[in-house]
């Protein structure tokens, strides 16, 4: 029987990487982006195996809606992929709380409630599920500029590991990949912002990333995507509570 997945954040970056690669594993996909029209190219583009949902993942009947209509088509979600997130560059002594609620809602309770659904799914139908949450190498190391990003996506990895000791013994894996400089529209605007906050050029941010990099390049959203796949297989099917790194070895710890 095919598996099936739920995919949040899927029409960009890591999650579109991750639709096209579950996609080629043989998932049946439901593809969820708060850009519903993005998202339902994307869907389209893959084919009968794949439908779309607009998602807000800041709201819990949003996520709820979602998960319903995935439920409708599919029959039953076994596999979520909790990648929504969002970010924003600031100095944190000018951090506003509008700055660190909004990167709080959609990336720790964004989290939170895909999660919790999800399992509540899982029990209910009595399924081995799993679920991978999008940290960050951020949520290993605090960044600068990004205090606020870093704190949110710490909370991820917080998150991960206490649900998935609650979880084992119902077999539910919960697990989280630690992406570093990853080349996505994300990282285009990250790279404007903090050239202007460092007086350097875009170019000379993007070759420092590179610079800090072991592998000696940017990361690219199909490197994280396949190592999501595992984590969702059968191959990983006794690693629960892990925060992978998928960072080149920018950070090795």
């Amino acid at each position: 029987m095919n598996k099936n997945i739920l995919i949040t954040g899927a029409a960009n970056g890591i999650g579109l990487a991750s639709s096209y690669a579950f996609a080629e594993a043989g998932y049946n996909l439901a593809l969820t982006d708060l850009d519903g029209e993005r998202v339902k190219a994307v869907a389209q583009k893959i084919g009968s195996q794949a439908c779309s949902v607009e998602i807000d993942v800041r709201n819990r009947q949003s996520i709820e809606r979602a998960f319903a209509k995935a439920i409708e088509v599919l029959g039953h979600i076994d596999v979520v992929h909790a990648n929504a997130g969002v970010s924003s560059m600031i100095p944190a002594v000018d951090l506003t709380e509008e700055d660190w609620d909004f990167n709080f809602d959609v990336n720790a309770k964004g989290v939170f409630l895909t999660n919790q659904i999800a399992v509540q799914h899982f029990l209910q139908k009595k399924i081995a599920g799993v679920i991978v949450n999008t940290a960050s190498l951020a949520g290993k190391v605090g960044a600068p500029l990004l205090a606020h990003y870093s704190a949110s996506k710490f909370a991820v990895l917080g998150w991960t590991q206490a649900l998935a000791r609650e979880h084992a013994k119902d077999n539910i894996r919960v697990n989280a990949v630690c992406p570093g400089f990853v080349k996505t529209p994300m990282q285009d605007r990250e790279v404007i912002w903090e050239a202007k906050l460092l007086g350097q050029t875009p170019e000379e941010v993007r070759q420092s990333y590179i610079d800090q990099t072991p592998l000696g390049r940017l990361e690219t959203p199909e490197d994280v995507a396949e190592v999501v796949v595992f984590l969702a297989s059968d191959a990983a099917r006794f690693m629960t509570g892990q925060g992978i790194n998928v960072t080149g070895g920018v950070y090795m710890g």
